[in-house]
């Protein structure tokens, strides 16, 4: 099943153009949109999970049309948003029967069982008896994506689902995702780089509204090997180097400051050729 967004555009009241002819084609798998706060992506998140209506463009995901169908969008949707509430005083089985019995499972016996896979499959089986308001930032994820799934959804939208997460948390979550891609097609919406790079097949990135790559991490790579070189520097020397050079990203390093240019050829000055990472390429295209 593939989801198909052509020239798609949103402007809000206040002139800010959100949205502007966004075109993607997004294939079985984890598909990664990657860009920064405010590039767009929670906007055209919300749009593909029919929570708003873009000024023009069109959405089809396989047969459905998105736009003019969204009740059938619906049935076969799974949508995690940035921010969502649960009642901390609930059990996180009390939620997810609250959530299946909103969803249409009415029967008792089918609804027990579909709670219990769902709790087991996201890992919050031990804990289903606890307070959800006792719960990290990735048990509630986890049971944020569990609500997500009761539908048995095709279409699967996370958006930012590891952010302010620890590293232990946020590698769950990426592995849940991986795993649920072999039933569904799932958009992870996110500024992390490394989630990206971490599981997703194909991604795009997102910036002031428009797409500005699309493709394979792979071939997103290839297209910056050889161009792309680095160096340690003072810090004071910084601003002469980006003077003098296309400067894609900085890091400190070892009291230093790493610099990573990109240029055709090989600029001197004491730069070495570097592999590049999916970061130099996020960096390289949001300049």
């Amino acid at each position: 099943m593939t989801l198909r967004i052509e020239q798609l555009s949103k402007s809000y009241g206040h002139g800010a153009r959100a949205l502007d002819d966004v075109s993607l084609t997004v294939p079985a798998g984890v598909f990664g949109l990657l860009g920064p706060n405010g590039a767009g992506k929670s906007t055209l998140m919300r749009t593909l999970a029919t929570l708003q209506q873009p000024d023009s463009g069109r959405v089809h995901f396989g047969d459905i049309n998105v736009l003019t169908q969204p009740e059938q969008l619906r049935r076969v949707l799974g949508y995690l948003p940035q921010d969502f509430g649960l009642y901390p005083t609930m059990r996180a089985a009390e939620i997810l029967d609250h959530f299946a019995t909103l969803k249409g499972l009415t029967v008792n016996a089918e609804r027990a069982e579909r709670v219990q896979a769902l709790l087991q499959q996201v890992n919050l089986w031990e804990v289903r008896g606890q307070r959800v308001g006792g719960f990290s930032g990735g048990m509630r994820q986890r049971l944020g994506i569990a609500i997500a799934l009761i539908g048995a959804p095709r279409l699967l939208i996370v958006d930012e689902p590891t952010a302010g997460l620890d590293p232990a948390e946020r590698n769950r979550l990426l592995d849940l995702l991986t795993d649920i891609a072999g039933d569904a097609l799932v958009i992870l919406s996110t500024h992390i780089v490394d989630d990206v790079r971490d599981i997703c097949s194909h991604m795009a990135i997102l910036n002031d509204g428009r797409v500005v790559v699309q493709g394979e991490p792979a071939a997103l790579l290839q297209q910056v090997r050889g161009r792309l070189w680095s160096k340690r520097i003072a810090r004071e020397a910084l601003d002469g180097y980006r003077a003098r050079n296309d400067v894609i990203s900085t890091r400190r390093s070892m009291g230093m400051v790493l610099l990573h240019v990109y240029s055709e050829s090989n600029p001197g000055d004491g730069f070495t050729q570097c592999e590049p990472d999916l970061e130099d390429v996020y960096f390289h295209r949001l300049r």
